[in-house]
């Protein structure tokens, strides 16, 4: 393929396979764009229904203006092979993000927003992406989300491509009425991205196992474990907005994808805020107010660089010597301090 031009497409290089389609990088010769064309893999040529799906998430895309969405540019077909180009992503799927670290909260909660966000877009027009993952997720250099792969959206006043009582999906994100195979509607993206959130804070999921039947043996009758139970340092507020996406019930979850934006909106603010400085008053210590009026006196405090041996006299009149950095040693306050330097009365 690299090196072909199909349409007015040439392909450079190949950028991965899945499933169903396999990605390439081209150039559009028409406009001077870089773009990624996906076709059909070699085992899904001529079946109609992958083909439908493609169609699916073409017409899904492209109906859909939101940064945080995959742009789709149109779909082809030539030469026998069924194919639509979109914007090239350049950087990384979330997944090979995940995979190298866990990441810190403000990052996870600043990604899971932007997710959030072109969701309501989708879930506002009727559109139901249903395998929101880690790897349907990709990130630009500049760090912003695009959401991919709509292959199997559902989209409000059209025909469904499965049978009810099938299901599609990934089964660690899939929420519990999904895994059943009733009908979905958008608060089973919120509960797959509370997945995702979850796996961000964790690098697992929250229902992890070993077999696609204790996965789904897990979504359907266990709690998943606090995500602050794993990872020291969260706040207790990530437990309660990744429990309300995981609810079981999903009356009893985000009925929306914006209020969960809310929430993580409220989370992101409060993990921000610093602690403001704490003073400590010494009683006994000199203060600066001393040290400055003992100078209009005409009795300057001698001091001594930060760090220097303060002399301290016991009851029983033993002389030692301390290393003092800054007002306080082991055996208490000292008769005089002052950072950045110690005062001595010697």
């Amino acid at each position: 393929m690299i090196g072909r031009t199909i349409s007015h497409y040439k392909i450079l290089e190949k950028l991965g396979e899945g499933g169903m389609g396999v990605v390439w990088k081209a150039e559009d010769t028409q406009l001077r764009r870089i773009v990624a064309l996906k076709f059909l893999s070699s085992e899904t040529v001529g079946n109609e229904e992958v083909k439908a799906r493609l169609i699916r998430e073409a017409q899904a895309s492209a109906s859909l203006d939101h940064p945080n969405i995959c742009q789709v540019f149109g779909i082809h077909e030539e030469q026998g092979q069924t194919f639509i180009a979109m914007a090239f992503i350049d950087g990384p799927a979330l997944a090979d993000k995940i995979k190298e670290r866990p990441l810190p909260l403000k990052e996870a909660l600043d990604l899971t927003i932007q997710i959030a966000e072109g969701l309501q877009e989708a879930h506002e027009t009727g559109i139901v992406h249903r395998d929101i993952k880690p790897h349907n997720v990709m990130l630009t250099a500049k760090g912003q989300v695009k959401i991919m792969d709509f292959g199997l959206a559902s989209l409000a006043g059209r025909s469904k491509l499965t049978k009810s009582g099938t299901t599609l999906g990934t089964p660690a994100y899939m929420a519990p009425e999904q895994l059943e195979g009733r009908d979905v509607d958008r608060r089973a993206d919120i509960w797959a991205l509370g997945c995702v959130l979850y796996e961000m804070l964790t690098q697992r999921t929250p229902f992890d196992a070993e077999y696609e039947q204790a996965i789904a043996y897990g979504i359907l009758n266990e709690a998943a474990e606090p995500v602050t139970a794993q990872r020291s340092g969260l706040p207790t507020e990530i437990d309660r907005a990744i429990g309300k996406a995981l609810a079981k019930d999903r009356a009893e979850r985000y009925q929306h994808a914006d209020e969960f934006v809310v929430d993580l909106k409220n989370l992101r603010r409060d993990s921000s805020r610093k602690p403001a400085p704490v003073s400590v008053s010494v009683p006994g210590a000199a203060t600066e107010h001393d040290l400055d009026r003992s100078t209009a006196a005409g009795s300057p405090v001698r001091q001594r660089p930060h760090g220097a041996k303060v002399w301290r006299g016991s009851r029983r009149r033993s002389r030692r010597w301390l290393w003092q950095p800054c007002g306080f040693d082991r055996q208490g306050p000292l008769r005089a301090t002052g950072c950045p330097t110690t005062a001595s009365l010697a």
